[in-house]
């Protein structure tokens, strides 16, 4: 890090991680390689002591500090505003980074002018693969993608086709939109679409910034490397039905902007949405009251332990 302009500025918005931020930040000193690069961190008014452990451990990280629990999209469009880097990289806090990332990523933006957008490939805490790169969404696919029909019909085409399972993620290529999780912007695209929307209040906003970049026409790629490690969920399973409720309201958002043609297929996807909600929301309580079951059987068949202590 030095007084220069940053080639690349790396910036998280946290909620209630500490830890997995921190674990975020040291990965990222490792992962700035040879380049120059800034950390912008503003996080939504945490409550477990993410704001002194940062200002304590790492008072290189430009701190913005909220009040309140603006949303990803605001508190992203904060950092954003505050970047000078000619790269600009969304990141989640609950990612780790490999020595040299920030570098690979710097120059595979300089070898491919022409994307506007570039996502590498990440992987669960296992390794196993994450869908990081994707097909625009549909009606159909959404039906299927975690809810119980999914559940039934694992292997139906239209998730299949939604979460690009049928294409070699070990290479890189064109594709629909990338994971806000690990998101790099150049900013001469922002400049021309400006900031997230900020009516996505969680959930979404990827997808649509990457469907303004296509309206642009800039590209968005995919590159295999570097391979970013997410934890998915690490701040939204603090609060799970709000999050399933503000997804699909940011889902709403998404289809009523750029997928629905008229009146009609509005009021359809809005009826679709909402259905969809229902069936998200009740699978999880369903889980929650299978598992409180089990573990109270458990319980109850646990044996008893018998003392050994003898007769008077």
């Amino acid at each position: 890090m030095t007084n220069e302009p940053a080639q690349v500025s790396a910036c998280i918005v946290s909620w209630n991680v500490r830890e997995d931020l921190l674990g975020c930040l040291e990965s990222l000193r490792a992962g700035v390689g040879d380049i120059r690069a800034e950390i912008i961190l503003v996080d939504n008014a945490s409550t477990d002591g993410t704001v002194e452990a940062v200002r304590q451990r790492l008072p290189d990280v430009k701190l913005i500090a909220n009040g309140t629990n603006r949303g990803f999209a605001p508190a992203s469009n904060q950092a954003l505003a505050a970047a000078s880097g000619e790269l600009l990289l969304l990141l989640n806090p609950d990612t780790v980074l490999p020595p040299g990332a920030l570098a690979q990523l710097y120059r595979f933006a300089g070898e491919h002018p022409e994307a506007g957008i570039i996502g590498p490939k990440l992987v669960n805490p296992d390794g196993s693969l994450q869908a990081s790169c994707r097909r625009f969404p549909t009606p159909i696919a959404a039906l299927f993608r975690h809810t119980f029909l999914g559940r039934l019909f694992p292997r139906n085409r239209w998730s299949a086709q939604y979460v690009m399972s049928d294409w070699d993620h070990t290479e890189p290529g064109e594709v629909d939109w990338v994971s806000g999780a690990c998101l790099l912007i150049r900013r001469d695209l922002y400049a021309a679409i400006g900031p997230l929307d900020e009516g996505f209040f969680w959930g979404s906003e990827d997808v649509d910034y990457c469907f303004r970049a296509h309206q642009a026409g800039r590209k968005v790629l995919y590159t295999p490397t570097p391979v970013i490690v997410h934890k998915v969920g690490a701040s939204t399973n603090h609060v799970p039905v709000a999050t399933f409720l503000r997804f699909h309201r940011s889902m709403h958002r998404l289809y009523r902007k750029h997928f629905a043609r008229n009146a009609f297929e509005t009021a359809l996807i809005t009826a679709g949405i909402a259905a969809r909600a229902g069936l998200v929301i009740s699978s999880w309580w369903a889980r929650q009251a299978v598992g409180r079951l089990t573990a109270a059987l458990v319980r109850h068949r646990k044996p008893r332990q018998v003392s050994a202590g003898g007769g008077g």
